[in-house]
Parts: structure tokens; C-alpha cells; sequence
């Protein structure tokens, strides 16, 4: 593989980690300053751990299940840089374990985030009666826990086969083999039960509302963050002399499954949204009425970011081979699928923190004033999100790459014995 250039290890050091320290300080700052000001039960304090710990577990999440995607159909064209993807859902474990902290919540009562687990509420609810088999603390537990366990588990054999492929100088189709069989047994796993963790993670915030599709829009709004962060992630890397051998053909196609994927985000949303306000049933109309009513600058900016914009922009082909346009789409549907997980959160937290009267704008408790702030439709943290939501969103994305770049350096980046490189060395579109 004379052709395969260098550096062959990413090195983790240096102004890399002192800027990713840098944001971390600046999330836990905010954080800590979000629960001293908060109301008596933290509720923006545990909504913007729920939002941030969902939003990234998802994104190492999807990475796992798209590369595993990609290995059962033997596809070639993302070898050269398929550490990225490999790297991606190192930050799993940690994401599992600030979820399972959360699902201790619900047994312990130190949050208020899931109507589902206050007691008292359920006694005086029929449906969240009828919903409680699903909807509890065991089954919350066990979809993190063990659901999480089962994809961390073959993450990590999968990974480990792929790096024992470059250490045993065996570029035969044994080890890669090896890794289909995982990679299909993920597969039907990794889809049924991430389902049945987002109904629990994210839609039962809203316990008293369903949608047979709401699991799968949760997935794809994942996918395509993880392709945007992937297209980040590949450019800097790029600007400093890694992966040399990915070119434009590359970065080509990630912007295609970015276009892509959110025209399929859009056609969910939608499919979603009509069927919905066609049959009209009070129970299901009620999570779009809320956020139509009380939350129009998020309802309307999601659609605006994650559809329209890299609809229009990334229509043209020759505008996903330019480094400039693709950056600049690639940010903005990060960080509007961020505030995609905001809009489906915050206000099913608020609502169950004024159900039980635990929460105002200022988290004082004055009645006036806080009925003064409910009747304005805006709760700072919630309607919006504000500085200390954006800092502690800053503060989990550099934990996030932490992981990431701690991971990408324990392996050569450029797989030389993986048996689909070649594909990827001379891959053209």
C-alpha cells in the first residue's frame, strides 16, 4: 500500500486539549451556576442533562449502527477513514451512565423530569395508570442499562476486531468476516431497542401522548447530526494534515447523506405532523398545539435549519465538494437538530413542572409573578434556550470530542490490512 500516506497516528495533545478543557470548564461553570439559581427540584438543571447526555449518546449511537450499516453491505468507500465512525461511539459508556444517573432519579425522586414517576400524579391519572407496565423506573433502567450494555458490548468487538485486522497483517477477509456477523447481529438488535429506549429517554416527557413514528424521527434527526459532525470532524482534521488520502469524492458523499437524510427527517416530521392534525384525537394533537402555541420561534426554526437550509443550499452537486459550503451547512444542522431535541423535551418538562407546582421563570415563588410568566408564554431555559443552556450544550460537545480524540489515538488512523481500502483510496463519484 505504497500509496497510503502519512501521519499514520493522530496525536492528542496540545492546544487540542487545552481548547476542549477549555469548554468543558465552561459547561460545568454553567451547570453549577443553573442548579443554584434553579427552583427547589433543578428542573432546568436535570432538563438540560437529559437534552445534552440524549442529543450525544445518540450521535455515538448512530455512528455504531450507520458503520455497522455499512460493513453488512460491503461497502468500501468510507474505509479510509472508517477510525472516524469507530471513535465516534467510544463516547457510549459515559452517555449510558449519565442516562442510568437520570433513571435513578425516577426511583429516588431527585428530579422531576418524567410525570410517569411522581407518584402522587399517577394516582389521580387513569391513563399513566394504564401506561405505568411500560412506563416506570424497571423498564427505564433496563433500557439503559441492559439495552446499553448489548450495544456498548459489540461496539467494542467489532472495534477490536478491526484494529487486531491491522495488528495481525492478515489482509485476507477473515477478520472483516468476523465483523459482518456482528455487525448483522447489531443491526435488528440495535433498531428495535433504541426504539424502546427513545420512547422512554424522550418521549415519555410526554406520557400522555403517542406516535408510532416518533421513535424513528428521534433516530434520523441522530443520523444526521452524526453525518454533520462527521463532515466537522473530517474537515479539521484535514486542516491539520490527517487523512490525506480522504478527498472531495469523500466529503462528496457524507454531504449527500446529509442532504439526504434530511429529506427524510422532513418527510418523518411531516408524515408525523398530517397524520396527526388530520385525524384530530385531542391525546395526539396536543404535542403540536403546545409547540405551535407557546414555542413558534423553535417550531418554525427547526424546519427552517434542518430542512430548508440544507435543502436549498445543498441541492446543487458541485456545493458538497466545497469546504466553505459544507461547513457552514454542516454547523447549522448540528446545531439545529440540537434544537430539534430542545423543542421535543423542554416542554414536556415544563408542563409536568407546573403540574406539580415546582417551577417558574425565576425559580422564586412568588404566585403573581409566575402566573405573570406563564401567561407571556415565555420561561427562560425552556421557551428559548438561554446562556446557560448554550454553555452546558458547549460543555458536553467538548466532552464529547474529548472521548472521541482520546479513542482515535489508540489506532492507526488509515486501516492498511483492511481488504476494502484500495476501494477507498481510489474511490471517485
Amino acid at each position: 500500500m505504497e500509496n497510503i500516506s502519512i501521519p499514520q497516528n493522530f496525536k492528542f495533545e496540545g492546544r487540542t486539549k487545552t481548547l476542549l478543557f477549555a469548554l468543558m470548564a465552561v459547561g460545568l461553570v454553567c451547570l453549577g451556576i443553573n442548579f443554584f439559581v434553579d427552583d427547589e427540584h433543578h428542573t432546568r438543571f436535570w432538563s438540560n442533562i437529559l437534552l445534552n447526555t440524549a442529543f450525544f449518546t445518540g450521535i455515538a449511537l448512530m455512528g455504531l449502527f450507520f458503520y455497522a450499516a455499512n460493513i453488512v453491505a460491503l461497502s468500501g468507500w468510507y474505509t479510509g477513514f472508517k477510525r472516524i465512525w469507530e471513535a465516534m461511539y467510544g463516547f457510549l459508556p459515559l452517555g449510558l451512565i449519565l442516562m442510568a444517573i437520570i433513571g435513578l432519579g425516577t426511583i429516588f425522586d431527585f428530579h422531576t423530569l418524567y410525570h410517569w414517576a411522581i407518584e402522587e400524579e399517577v394516582a389521580n391519572d387513569t391513563l399513566l395508570q394504564h401506561k405505568s407496565p411500560f412506563l416506570n423506573s424497571g423498564w427505564y433502567m433496563l433500557a439503559t442499562v441492559v439495552f446499553g450494555a448489548i450495544w456498548f458490548v459489540i461496539g467494542m468487538i467489532i472495534r477490536n476486531i478491526s484494529k487486531k485486522e491491522d495488528e495481525s497483517g492478515d489482509m485476507s477477509f477473515s477478520h472483516h468476516k468476523k465483523m459482518r456477523v456482528w455487525a448483522a447481529i447489531f443491526l435488528p438488535i440495535g433498531g428495535f431497542t433504541v426504539a424502546a429506549a427513545v420512547w422512554l429517554w424522550v418521549m415519555s416527557v410526554d406520557p400522555h401522548w403517542y406516535s408510532t413514528l416518533f421513535a424513528w424521527y428521534c433516530m434520523i434527526s441522530w443520523l444526521v447530526s452524526m453525518f454533520a459532525l462527521t463532515i466537522l470532524l473530517m474537515i479539521y482534521l484535514k486542516s491539520k494534515d490527517y487523512f490525506p488520502n480522504v478527498t472531495r469524492e469523500h466529503l462528496h458523499d457524507l454531504g449527500k447523506f446529509l442532504f439526504a437524510f434530511s429529506i427524510f427527517w422532513t418527510y418523518l416530521w411531516f408524515s408525523q405532523f398530517m397524520l396527526i392534525w388530520y385525524g384530530n384525537v385531542g391525546e395526539e394533537t396536543i404535542y403540536f398545539k403546545t409547540r405551535m402555541d407557546d414555542y413558534p420561534v423553535m417550531f418554525f426554526a427547526n424546519l427552517l435549519i434542518n430542512f430548508i437550509l440544507p435543502f436549498l443550499v445543498l441541492m446543487r452537486n458541485d456545493t458538497k465538494r466545497k469546504i466553505g459550503t459544507l461547513t457552514f451547512v454542516a454547523v447549522f444542522v448540528f446545531v439545529g437538530h440540537w434544537l430539534d431535541y430542545f423543542l421535543m423535551l423542554k416542554p414536556g418538562i415544563l408542563h409536568t413542572a407546573h403540574e406539580i407546582g415546582g417551577h417558574d421563570a425565576h425559580a422564586a415563588h412568588d404566585a403573581a409573578h409566575g402566573a405573570a410568566e406563564h401567561a407571556s408564554h415565555f420561561v427562560s431555559g425552556f421557551t428559548i434556550p438561554g446562556l446557560l443552556d448554550i454553555g452546558i450544550f458547549v460543555g458536553f460537545l467538548g466532552l464529547f470530542l474529548y472521548f472521541f480524540f482520546s479513542r482515535l489515538s489508540n489506532a492507526k488512523l488509515v486501516p492498511s490490512k483492511d481488504p476494502y481500502l484500495e476501494e477507498s483510496l481510489h474511490h471517485h463519484v
